[in-house]
């Protein structure tokens, strides 16, 4: 299968608002590199060095309308930033290798790890997860789902039945699994998420009894423990009496994939069914998460 690809320059300081907007308009992955051969040194704990110029590739499916998208980027005041933007096609083959190059294992919370498969993992006694970059969205490179990743290790409790709505690559799924859930229902409206899920869920151990991975519409009814969505603001307020009907009284309810302008209005919406804890940042990503009342 073929794919485009978006190359665009900018300043660091913009990183993470052309990440959101590109997000937004259809890119299925998000990569920065350095525009410049800028040497940094080793990072601290926690801390995510860029370069002072960035180059910035977006990854889309190859049948996009691009003339569309590059109008709609336009339109946005940011777009002013970017330097040298072009399209290009690009091999599957090619896109994929070069994310694994600059892929490595990452820390969330105290005891979770992402890792790919063609390394050890740092902690081997700690909860490891081995998870190789796909088509379908999240292996905890974006802030929105390291946030759920971390919130996920801090504050999840053992043998919970749980929802992952959007579940992408299965990633949160299967970290809730790993980390002592009983059971999670994943579901998501594409069928390569499904299918991602799978793969990853039998790359980690998961017994097929654990983790059920369904579209919306094939999804069981019944009341979780808890409810983790790492999807898009709009579909989150769309889906907001049915996310809140899926969680029984006293259960939690955490959501990602917010900008921050764009957390109020769910705080508001949300709070008619769960007390709404103080909103968890990261860059202009946004946690949100609340108890059942």
């Amino acid at each position: 299968m073929n794919w485009i690809q978006l190359r665009l320059t900018i300043e660091k300081s913009f990183v993470e608002n052309f990440e959101a907007l590109l997000f937004e308009n259809e890119a299925l992955s998000v990569t920065c590199q350095d525009a410049e051969d800028q040497p940094i040194l080793e990072p601290g704990v926690g801390e995510t060095p860029l370069w002072d110029k960035v180059l910035v590739v977006a990854l889309y499916e190859g049948t996009v309308d691009t003339q569309l998208i590059q109008l709609t980027l336009e339109k946005n005041t940011i777009w002013q930033y970017a330097k040298s933007s072009r399209w290009e096609a690009l091999e599957d083959k090619e896109w994929t290798r070069a994310w694994m190059d600059d892929y490595h294992p990452m820390k969330f919370g105290k005891r979770l790890w992402i890792c790919p498969s063609t390394e050890k993992p740092p902690e081997p006694e700690a909860v490891n997860i081995f998870l190789d970059p796909g088509l379908a969205f999240g292996t905890g490179t974006h802030p929105t789902t390291a946030l759920c990743l971390k919130w996920l290790d801090e504050n999840m409790n053992l043998n919970e039945e749980l929802i992952d709505y959007g579940c992408g690559s299965g990633i949160l799924a299967v970290a809730a699994l790993k980390l002592g859930a009983k059971s999670v229902l994943a579901i998501d409206y594409d069928p390569q998420a499904l299918l991602a899920t799978r793969d990853n869920a039998q790359r980690n151990g998961i017994e097929d009894s654990r983790l059920n991975i369904v579209l919306p519409d094939d999804a069981e009814a019944f009341e979780a423990d808890g409810i983790v969505a790492n999807i898009l603001a709009q579909t989150l307020t769309e889906l907001g009496s049915t996310l809140a009907s899926q969680v029984k009284k006293g259960g939690w309810l955490t959501l990602s994939g917010i900008l921050e302008h764009q957390a109020q209005s769910l705080i508001d919406l949300y709070s008619q069914w769960f007390n709404m804890n103080e909103p968890e940042i990261l860059g202009e990503w946004v946690l949100l998460s609340g108890i059942k009342k």
